[in-house]
């Protein structure tokens, strides 16, 4: 079949051309998404609960800008004039609803007892008042709304506040959505729900696409007008959707320079090996189509890039170089052992040598990356997809690609007598055979402090440390973090004991409003908690404005109705709805707090507020602060059930493959110990789990397993007439070099991501080059080592032969 095949070797080539001009035209239609929501899974409890939260509540979208003057004073002349003119370009963006700044939220305090239904708020901002500085900054000093929200609390700096108008169409789709998700909470989908979800989600996503495209724009348009300013003062743009657009240029980033830089180095180091050219364009052919494929696929399958599958083009390159290092080794054996067959025959003869455990290991890869859709965690399994696709991809267009192109050219001299590696190559397998016990007994003390070491893993979260500290976006996390009262956004709402009220036209009650006061106090305890917003703070301006007085309910409501309904509407409704009653804090988290544990923290902040005798069910914790910790407590179950199930897979793919329990055993031992080393290397240096880290061991192993399938094939195969010294000895010096090889460039591959930017893609890069390391030693130690001592009799003992595993 092989040989009808590739006696058609240019035909097969017009139809890769072909084939790869199709899927790179649709590489067009391929996505990146980095945005908050791209980390959560949506049938998630607590996701759903706080989209919930939000509908009811409905916060309004906004980002700020942090203006901190170089000369120190907010309330200079000029500081107000910059301020007063970055708003108004601001205000000419054509999606901005209102920007608010120092100088245009109104100052009630000084409207005192002047207060009326139609009082014009205007009349009380700083436009209008034009106060002097003194004056302007004790009316900030502590207030009760703007002190950590416009103002930080030293006074050095000011935000400006810019809200977006609504999408009243997505956003009514988005509540048809939720609706139909929130029934998860009580069971299983219907399959008239499921249609009518996937119909809604259809018909949302253009509109999302479409307003993910128009925040870029107006990310870059606010950047465009803030750098005129640098020069007077040092200003930092914030929010959630300024993060995910960071996210989005450092993907992006790493996609077209690291991917490059990794195609770079594959293309010099094997040149560096091979010395031919020859191999350097079958290698960048191979890699190069098996790319645009995967990437035209993900776009005709709708499957996006997100910051866990950033990484996937740098995979895919290494994946494919490994296979077409494997066929270039068989190929350049064989020419040497047969120094008399054509090039036809030579290119056939090593394809029938290697496709079976190219296949194999193939496979075993893609149980890896399969794995990781065990993990209930949306994303994670969403990059385990991408790699299966890819890994297809990988194994079919390469061993269809590599002769094809191989049959272009000429048959060349090759030899392996004066490699550099013979001589340590010879000092492993004089090792397996000599120093056998030694081995497995440093093998096994080395295993040991792997373990300990992973028993010290932990998980944490915190989007600041994720970034490189001279990085724009962790500046600007940084400061607004420290200076403005936290970035990640923590709701407690309280829902009183239904009561009959003494008058129903009291907008709030004492003993609402009282336990509110004892809730925010108790927040105010964390070192972590930043500022905190509540219809707490309503009242104390009302007191501000009433002389400092206490206020009665009646007076609390009487001020209420004689406020602007666009101030009732910014000081009231985002914190209170009715029926039934709800009270809402919302709070933020200074994620750049040292050494905090955010699940200890979330389980505190229960302690206290149940400590103040409200009960479990009158009061919630949500947004994003809740739903990142919950999705990383999943981590430690996801990583033993993504781990326990590769095990158990390989365990079973290497019984399909040798047939033979005992070589299963023994094989998956060094992938064993390189993937728990990995972790325990993590544990001993303190590298928490997060949604990059926990994909590490699994894609480590999947990788590596590659490795042992082709050295275990070939004991068995040079067993079959060699005693289990010489096969070892024929192992290490014919399928060992490409382990070398393969290992090594893979390696080095994944070690340029430490140039990243972005901190998880540098342990990434780094751990899973360190796990490849170890395995190729454990490969060309350990693993020779068992087999030479439980694998010993006639390969008709133990596995099939090459022609049965290639059937």
């Amino acid at each position: 079949m092989l040989d009808a095949l590739f006696s058609r070797h240019k035909l097969i080539l017009l139809v890769f051309a072909l084939v790869v001009g199709f899927f790179a035209w649709h590489s067009r239609s391929f996505e990146i998404n980095a945005s908050a929501d791209t980390l959560i899974s949506e049938d998630n409890r607590d996701f759903i609960e706080s989209q919930k939260v939000n509908q009811k509540f409905s916060p309004e979208e906004f980002l700020i800008i942090a203006y901190s003057p170089k000369d120190g004073d907010i309330f200079s002349k000029q500081s107000l004039q910059n301020i007063a003119e970055i708003s108004a370009k601001i205000q000419k963006i054509n999606r901005v609803k209102s920007v608010r700044s120092v100088m245009n939220v109104p100052l009630l305090s000084k409207a005192g007892q002047g207060l009326s239904a139609d009082m014009d708020p205007n009349d009380f901002t700083q436009s209008k008042l034009q106060l002097p500085a003194a004056e302007l900054r004790s009316l900030f000093k502590d207030h009760p709304i703007y002190d950590g929200l416009l103002i930080n609390h030293e006074q050095t700096a000011t935000g400006i506040q810019i809200l977006f108008k609504t999408n009243i169409i997505l956003q009514n789709l988005d509540a048809d959505i939720l609706a139909i998700q929130a029934k998860r909470l009580e069971g299983p989908l219907s399959k008239e729900d499921k249609a009518e979800l996937k119909r809604l989600k259809a018909k949302a996503a253009p509109l999302e696409k479409a307003l993910r495209e128009t925040r870029n724009q107006e990310i870059e348009s606010l950047r465009s007008i803030i750098k005129d300013y640098s020069d007077e003062a040092d200003l930092y743009l914030g929010g959630v959707h300024v993060l995910g657009y960071q996210l989005i240029n450092i993907i992006q980033n790493d996609l077209s320079i690291f991917g490059s830089a990794i195609a770079l180095v594959i293309c010099l180091l094997v040149f560096a090996v091979f010395r031919r050219f020859s191999w350097v364009f079958i290698t960048v052919v191979c890699c190069a189509s098996n790319l645009l494929i995967t990437v035209g696929a993900f776009g005709l399958l709708g499957l996006k890039a997100t910051v866990i599958s950033s990484n996937f083009i740098s995979l895919q390159l290494i994946l494919s170089l490994a296979i077409v290092i494997h066929l270039i080794v068989q190929y350049r054996e064989d020419a040497e052992a047969n120094p008399d067959l054509e090039q036809r025959d030579l290119v056939l003869r090593a394809l029938k040598n290697k496709i079976a455990p190219c296949f194999f290991a193939g496979f075993t890869t893609s149980l890896g990356f399969a794995s990781l859709l065990l993990s209930k965690i949306e994303p994670v399994m969403a990059f385990g997809w991408m790699m299966i696709v890819a890994m297809t991809v990988t194994i079919l267009c390469t061993l269809l690609l590599f002769p094809a192109l191989l049959l272009l050219f000429p048959r060349g001299k090759n030899s392996h007598e004066n490699s550099i590696l013979l001589k340590p190559v010879g000092a492993l397998q004089n090792g397996c055979i000599k120093h056998g016990s030694a081995t497995i007994i440093i093998s096994i003390l080395f295993f040991a402090a792997s373990v300990f070491g992973s028993l010290q893993l932990d998980v944490e979260n915190s989007f600041i440390n994720y970034f490189s500290d001279d990085t724009e976006v962790h500046k600007e996390l940084s400061f607004i973090d420290k200076e403005f009262g936290g970035s990640t956004p923590l709701d407690i709402i309280y829902t009183p004991p239904e009561e009959p009220r003494p008058d129903k036209n009291l907008v709030l009650r004492a003993k609402d409003v009282q336990n509110v006061q004892r809730i925010q106090k108790a927040l105010g305890e964390f070192e972590a908690m930043g500022t905190r917003l509540s219809v707490l703070n309503f009242t104390q301006l009302a007191k501000q404005i009433n002389n400092n007085k206490p206020l009665t309910e009646y007076e609390l409501t009487a001020i209420y109705w004689t406020l602007d309904k666009s101030i009732r509407e910014d000081l009231l409704n985002s914190f209170f709805i009715e029926p039934p009653a709800q009270l809402r804090i919302s709070a933020r988290i200074k994620d750049s707090t040292e050494n905090l544990d955010r699940g200890a923290m979330l389980a505190d902040i229960h302690k206290k507020i149940q400590a103040l005798g409200i009960s479990a069910d009158s009061y919630q914790l949500s947004n994003l602060f809740v739903l990142y910790q919950a999705m990383l407590e999943q981590l430690f179950t996801s990583q033993i059930l993504t781990l326990g199930a590769v095990f158990i897979a390989l365990g079973i793919a290497f019984c399909v493959i040798f047939r033979s329990l005992k070589i299963a055993a023994i094989a998956i031992v060094p992938n064993i110990i390189s993937a728990i080393a990995v972790l325990g290397f993590m544990g001993w240096l303190r590298i928490p789990l997060d949604f990059m880290t926990m994909t590490i061991a699994a894609i480590a192993m999947g990788i590596a397993v590659d490795d042992t399938i082709h050295y275990t094939h070939r004991y068995l195969q040079e067993l079959k007439n060699n005693s289990a010294e010489k096969a070892i000895e024929r192992s290490h010096h014919s399928v060992g070099y490409a382990l070398i090889y393969t290992s090594v460039i893979i390696a080095i591959g994944f070690a340029l991501l430490g140039f990243s930017d972005f901190v998880p893609s540098v342990l990434f890069g780094l751990l899973t080059g360190l796990a490849i390391i170890i395995a190729l030693v454990a490969d060309l130690t350990l693993l020779p080592v068992l087999l030479h001592k439980f694998v010993r009799g006639s390969i008709h003992d133990h596995a099939v032969t090459q022609d049965e595993m290639s059937k």
